[in-house]
């Protein structure tokens, strides 16, 4: 299995980003990612995807959509589209419907920003999802770097001071939306999760402080999304788009804040009786399942079963728990990082039956 890192969730100029798609692939060259997903508001933009080198260094940059709707206020239910290759927007108005038409076109859908609070000092409304009634979309989107920041910037000087101490502000994915994962999941549903930077390089001016919030680069080397594949890059776009987009569309993938440490060459698996599962597997408990997890680093380790932790090691590079009850299984990994214990590596679930 080959690891791909993935950086997902951005705007460009073409909506509300500061940025062209010429400076996102600058920034990602030369930033510790493979791929960047590009998503402007409501536009499928075409023209852009495919490899961006530089010296001995590519990227791939792919194109999606998130769509909500516009006419309504405020604007709530944003949905990501990926590999849909169709423009989506005009079915904004109904969850459904759009999640319908993602799904139709061979596209993946996750729901952007579950929790996304108002921020009224910079004239940001709630933006979280409320349309739970909705099937079929392939996961949601757990921690959203710019949605964390809402969370933490009551005036204009909290803003300017977290421009200049950006790293001081990622601590873990928003407690409710955590919640809300493991509740879909003990429903008995496979919800893929994915880290998302949502990616505007805003420009912050306050009297004579003028400074952008999160630049492109510094998002890249954040919350990333980490993807599991069963071959390298090959360096040809449609291939390697589709090879992405299905280990998304199954869950073979894990959530790294990558700024604290690396959280490259994490892995969580799963043996049977006769099965060896990854992240998003499913296989049967019968005659007990064994659950193994290794990280790049030392850090703290808990494991997770049904939305609840049964085991916690303190500072271990891995952890083995051996089981014969059936659940949905998956590891959260914490390390200190400037004087703060902060969320590291969120799995996808392995699901026992």
């Amino acid at each position: 299995m080959h690891e791909i890192v993935v950086n997902l969730h951005m705007h460009t100029r073409y909506s509300d980003g500061s940025g062209t798609h010429k400076d996102i692939a600058a920034a990602a060259l030369k930033a510790p990612v493979d791929v960047v997903i590009v998503t402007d508001h409501n536009i499928l933009v075409q023209g852009f995807e495919g490899y961006y080198k530089e010296k001995n260094k590519k990227i791939l940059m792919l194109i999606g959509e998130e769509v909500h709707n516009q006419a309504r206020d405020p604007q709530k239910n944003h949905l990501l589209a990926f590999g849909a290759g169709r423009e989506l927007a005009t079915f904004a108005e109904n969850p459904q419907q759009l999640i319908d038409q993602v799904r139709d076109a061979g596209g993946l859908s996750f729901l952007a920003h579950p929790d996304d609070p108002a921020a009224p000092a910079f004239k940001e409304t709630d933006i979280s999802w409320e349309d739970w009634s909705v099937q079929n979309y392939t996961g949601i989107e757990l921690w959203n770097a710019l949605s964390e920041l809402k969370t933490i910037v009551p005036t204009k000087l909290h803003g300017a001071f977290y421009a200049f101490f950006p790293a001081l502000v990622a601590h873990q994915p928003i407690p409710s939306t955590i919640a809300k994962w493991d509740e879909l999941l003990a429903q008995g549903q496979h919800v893929v999760a994915i880290g998302g930077s949502d990616a505007h390089a805003l420009h912050l001016s306050l009297g004579p402080i003028s400074r952008v919030i999160f630049p492109y680069e510094f998002h890249f080397r954040t919350v990333n999304t980490h993807v599991i594949a069963p071959e390298p890059l090959s360096g040809e776009v449609n291939a390697d788009k589709k090879m992405i987009y299905e280990a998304l569309s199954q869950g073979h993938c894990f959530i790294g804040y990558d700024l604290p440490a690396p959280t490259r060459g994490f892995h969580f698996t799963a043996q049977g009786m006769d099965k060896t599962a990854i992240m998003g597997d499913e296989l049967p408990a019968k005659n007990g399942v064994t659950l193994q997890a290794k990280l790049p680093s030392q850090a703290e380790i808990r494991l997770l079963k049904d939305g609840v932790v049964i085991k916690t090691w303190k500072n271990k590079l891995s952890c083995t728990h051996i089981t014969t009850e059936p659940g949905v299984y998956r590891i959260e990994a914490y390390r200190r990082y400037l004087g703060k214990l902060r969320g590291w590596i969120y799995s996808n679930p392995i699901y026992v039956r």
